[in-house]
């Protein structure tokens, strides 16, 4: 094809590292979801509880304000490990929950829809900072009401109760950001997953919730049907449970040994990325 117009020429400003430049996903991704107010508004709802706790933690350390309110430190539930676990459970497995069935679906199908992800491929991007990128999208909105305010919550009681109790509390602090990452880790790998699978955010959205309920509901009729315990494998929020009772080293009721927990979610998440290897490609056979 001949070119007549020679007014064009190759771009020639600074470019963006090809080891960073899988952050371009993201951005837009969060640019797409934080348009909707209904999102927005859950978004800051998830910071309401966050919030009350802070407020907890300050009262046992504040006689005048527990004065003023009328209230007896010794009825306030004391600030230990159980206190952050059931916190932490609340924020991952509810709102944490929520986010992902908003977000994980759409952050690969659209794409696969709409014929995109040759574009993508098609610039210096890798599968692997595709993924990445889209991954990276929900990772961070799902660590901001997560791990992010529980550990500043773990370092407010530290700070409050001094460096001994912080000594001897250290492992909840660990467990806070590990559990919260192990929970990040294989949420975000599934609804990924889903996501590809699926070429509509409806569709994906369905699998997603299906994985996570139908895998109960299952694992409960193979307990009862053959008097095992094993069922629990297919409970994802009984994995995530098993493992965090370990962390946190407090009584949650686990069904399970936790190495098969452990074996579980490892399983899970190795499977998912087997999916999402296998559907995110350059190209499609239609036969």
């Amino acid at each position: 094809m001949a070119v007549y117009d020679r007014r064009y020429r190759g771009y020639e400003g600074p470019l963006t590292p090809l080891a960073t430049r899988w952050r371009v996903l993201p951005r837009y991704a969060w640019g797409q979801v934080f348009r909707s107010r209904l999102f927005v508004a859950f978004y800051t709802l998830c910071f309401g509880y966050p919030l009350v706790l802070f407020g907890w933690v300050y009262l046992h350390h504040n006689l005048s304000a527990l004065a003023a309110l009328q209230l007896d430190a010794l009825r306030l539930a004391p600030v230990e490990a159980p206190a952050f676990a059931t916190f932490m459970g609340v924020q991952c497995f509810f709102f944490g929950g929520i986010m992902t069935l908003l977000v994980g679906p759409g952050l690969v199908s659209p794409d696969l829809a709409n014929g995109a992800l040759p574009l993508f491929l098609g610039r210096p991007l890798t599968r692997r900072s595709y993924a990445l990128g889209k991954m990276g999208a929900l990772i961070v909105l799902l660590s901001s009401i997560t791990w992010i305010p529980g550990l500043l919550l773990f370092l407010f009681q530290s700070w409050l109760e001094g460096w001994g109790w912080l000594a001897d509390h250290l492992h909840v602090g660990i467990a806070i950001v590990l559990g919260a990452w192990i929970w990040i880790a294989t949420i975000t790998l599934l609804a990924l997953a889903t996501s590809s699978v699926a070429k509509r955010k409806v569709v994906a959205q369905t699998f997603l919730l299906g994985a996570v309920i139908f895998g109960s509901v299952a694992g409960q009729a193979i307990n009862v049907m053959f008097g095992t315990r094993l069922g629990f494998v297919f409970n994802i929020p009984e994995l995530m449970h098993t493992v965090w009772e370990g962390l946190y080293r407090v009584p949650l009721h686990a069904q399970l040994p936790p190495a098969v927990a452990w074996a579980a979610l490892v399983l899970l998440c190795g499977l998912s990325v087997a999916i999402v290897a296998r559907r995110l490609r350059a190209f499609e056979v239609v036969r």
